[in-house]
């Protein structure tokens, strides 16, 4: 039995945390680093141009009024008349407007404008401006990641429990044997105190289905076994009594005929309950399979319909192309055939029953009644007869042909022509070519 534990619901929803998790932790370290960068832009810009404004206000009621020099912040004013010299030389020529200048490592924001007295030149450390904005973004970024961790693991566990009882119901019905389950585990007394809610309900639901279930199979196995003695029994007897009195060599021809009539009934019955005990049969406790001749069981069923025909002009005929061997049981091969051969027999006035034996293959024909299209559609029905079918059986023959051919896999066609025959094949795919 697979153990699922690694791929069960438990570890799917860790694993759908996790990746919560991760999604919201990398969008918000994704918005913070947006964030600084947006505001390292925008708000220096605008920290640049109202220092530049701030200044010349200065400058006019003081015109000797001196450049901003501070530790992120240092401005230059070329006067009118003056030379470049009192401007860095990497300043010179710029024009007015924002730049951004790059040197020895480092980047400076400048804004270039005009001023009463000349031109000024206002840098603003970009880089160190921006380390700060992300320091400063990393400590609420660090608050909310820890947050977000704690929230996650809160409602994992607290998802972890509520699942809990489903993780258990579901390992004790793994842990079932499927030949006998043991459903006294869902018993109410049984179960754990935090079933509660949907998990209590489905508990409580398998647990009544399982009883009931057992219940079934229990009457099901004694009424085959009970059957398989209390309806035997009588037939056996019915049967022999039958037989004796046709060796018996007394009776006038009335009642012979009708002591022949009992026997071939009987031995219908007999043969019609056999394949209902194997149709009530479990896969498990099936017939066991044997290695037999095809071939045999075909002239054993044969012999036993030459009392069917007796009566009738038929030909009993048997042609062997091939031989082969199947390892299954041989009992459910036999009601098989037979069911057919007795089909055949029985829906047959005058002619021939032909069983053809090929490579893999058992086809059995006749020249009886046949059948239209719409009757084959319905052969399969249980009690449904032919409309030209107007003599034996109940209507269940082919019903169990169809059952033992789909339970051990071996395929059935029929053809049918009303007023000309019908011809059924079955194969075996599983079957063994020898000369047996």
């Amino acid at each position: 039995m697979t153990h699922h534990g690694q791929s069960g619901l438990r570890a799917k929803i860790g694993i759908a945390f996790i990746l919560q998790a991760a999604a919201i932790s990398c969008g918000t370290v994704l918005g913070v680093y947006g964030a600084a960068a947006v505001l390292e832009d925008v708000l220096m810009k605008r920290a640049l141009r109202e220092e530049t404004t701030h200044y010349i206000e200065l400058l006019e009621r003081n015109p000797l009024y001196p450049t901003p020099d501070t530790h992120n912040m240092k401005g230059y004013l070329q006067r009118s008349g003056e030379t470049d010299a009192v401007v860095p030389p990497e300043l010179r020529g710029l024009d007015l407007g924002f730049h951004v200048l790059r040197q020895n490592g480092s980047r400076a924001l400048v804004f270039v404008s005009d001023a009463q007295p000349g031109r000024l030149f206002l840098l603003i450390d970009q880089a160190h401006i921006g380390q700060l904005a992300l320091f400063f973004g990393l400590v609420p970024l660090t608050l909310v990641l820890m947050f977000i961790y704690l929230a996650t693991w809160l409602t994992y566990r607290l998802s972890r429990r509520a699942i809990s009882p489903v993780i258990w119901l579901a390992n004790e019905v793994r842990s079932w044997d499927p030949k006998n389950p043991d459903f006294s585990a869902l018993a109410p007394e049984r179960m754990p105190p935090d079933i509660e809610g949907e998990t209590l309900a489905l508990s409580e639901s398998i647990y009544g289905f399982g009883k009931r279930i057992s219940e079934f199979v229990d009457r099901e196995r004694n009424f085959t076994r009970d059957a398989s003695h209390e309806l035997r029994t009588p037939l056996t007897v019915i049967k022999m009594a039958s037989e004796v009195l046709i060796s018996d060599g007394q009776l006038d021809d009335y009642s012979m005929r009708n002591a022949q009539r009992i026997l071939r009934s009987a031995r219908d019955m007999e043969a019609l309950i056999e394949a209902f005990l194997l149709m009530a049969r479990e896969a498990e406790n099936a017939l066991p399979a044997d290695d037999f001749s095809i071939n045999s069981v075909v002239c054993e069923e044969m012999e036993r319909a030459e009392v069917l025909a007796a009566e009738k002009p038929i030909t009993l005929e048997i042609v062997e192309n091939a031989q082969f061997c199947l390892h299954a049981p041989s009992k459910v091969v036999a009601v098989l055939i037979g069911n057919l051969i007795r089909n055949a027999v029985s829906y047959t006035d005058e002619g021939r029953v032909r069983v053809i034996v090929d490579p893999g293959m058992v086809t059995v024909e006749d020249t009886g009644v046949g059948m239209s299209e719409e009757d084959l559609k319905q052969i399969f029905q249980p009690f449904f007869r032919a409309e030209h079918g107007r003599r034996g059986g109940i209507g269940v023959g082919l019903t169990i042909v169809k059952r033992l051919s789909d339970r051990f896999r071996w395929p059935i066609e029929f053809e049918s022509k009303l007023g000309e025959g019908t011809r059924v094949k079955v194969r075996f795919p599983d079957c063994r070519q020898v000369g047996c």
